[in-house]
């Protein structure tokens, strides 16, 4: 397995201090604060590991309400809110420094049979008949702050594919909305709550992006602040992250310094496997060396 991929899967198996009680590593992949993919990831993994029963999450919301520090580890406490008699819920509070920075709260069903329909996965090329994205060019590299350099040239556990690729260095102004291949670099065990967890960190990739098409705005530029406010993620159907899984995303409105996006993901036979939704903060500001130094939420 690769360093990259092992890397994530040890990110996402928490120490265990108490029946309630977990602690996760923080890991700098190029983001000013904590990705949130991975306060996700880990406040999912914490509240499946106190499930007793076989039943799935299927669907978690959460809040972001801090930036996390990326050198500090995150202690999830665990809050066992119900288990009735098909369905149960977990609260979750990520603590940081003594404070909390991110609550979630997630639902598990046992498994059920019922009514099933789903819309249809939008018409896009393969995964494999699109090119990988180019590296960005060393002259152009040595330009950018040190954390964009890191965050673009690291290898990270997951690859994409962008089936309409923007030039985020210099973003042109587009309507709100993208299609993204994208899957677990290697194959990883087959234990589903594994899967939810890494689709779960995977999933706040390329989401509130899509907000700043229209704007010819990204998130690499200095003078641009982005921090996401809160994240909601809903499973339909049984899925491997390690396979090719369609990311269709939109932004319907962008407003107040926050925009809002919504995701659907289709696993390769088209069945619909998840959908997403996202608020979160977009500011440009004058003083681009200030806004690398005072997060955004503050």
């Amino acid at each position: 397995m690769s360093s990259a991929v092992s890397e994530l899967i040890e990110l996402l198996s928490l120490e265990r201090l108490e029946d309630n009680l977990f602690r996760g590593q923080s890991r700098d992949i190029g983001t000013k604060y904590v990705f949130g993919g991975q306060v996700l990831g880990q406040a999912l993994s914490a509240a499946q590991a106190t499930m007793q029963d076989p039943r799935a999450a299927h669907s978690l919301h959460a809040y972001f309400l801090k930036a996390g520090d990326i050198r500090a580890p995150i202690v999830y406490q665990v809050d066992r809110t119900r288990d009735g008699g098909s369905f149960s819920v977990r609260r979750v509070t990520a603590i940081q420094h003594g404070q909390p920075i991110f609550f979630l709260a997630a639902s598990f069903q046992k498994r059920e049979d019922g009514a099933t329909h789903q819309l249809s996965m939008p018409e896009v090329p393969k995964p494999e008949d699109i090119a990988p994205a180019p590296a960005v060019p060393d002259e152009v590299m040595k330009t950018l702050p040190t954390k964009i350099q890191r965050w673009l040239s690291r290898g990270g556990p997951f690859e994409f594919r962008h089936v309409y690729p923007r030039d985020e260095l210099q973003p042109p102004k587009r309507p709100p909305y993208q299609q993204v291949w994208f899957r677990l670099a290697e194959k990883v065990d087959d234990a589903p709550e594994l899967h939810r967890a890494l689709l779960a960190y995977a999933s706040d990739f390329h989401l509130l992006g899509t907000a700043t098409f229209p704007h010819g705005i990204s998130y690499y530029q200095p003078n641009v602040q982005m921090a996401s406010l809160d994240h909601a993620l809903w499973f339909h159907r049984p899925f491997r992250a390690d396979d090719w899984l369609l990311y269709s995303i939109d932004s319907p409105s962008a407003q107040a310094g926050r925009g809002l996006a919504r995701g659907q993901i289709f696993d390769r036979e088209g069945r619909l496997v998840a959908s997403t939704a996202q608020e979160g903060l977009i500011r440009v500001v004058e003083d681009a060396a200030a806004a690398q130094h005072v997060p955004a939420k503050r």
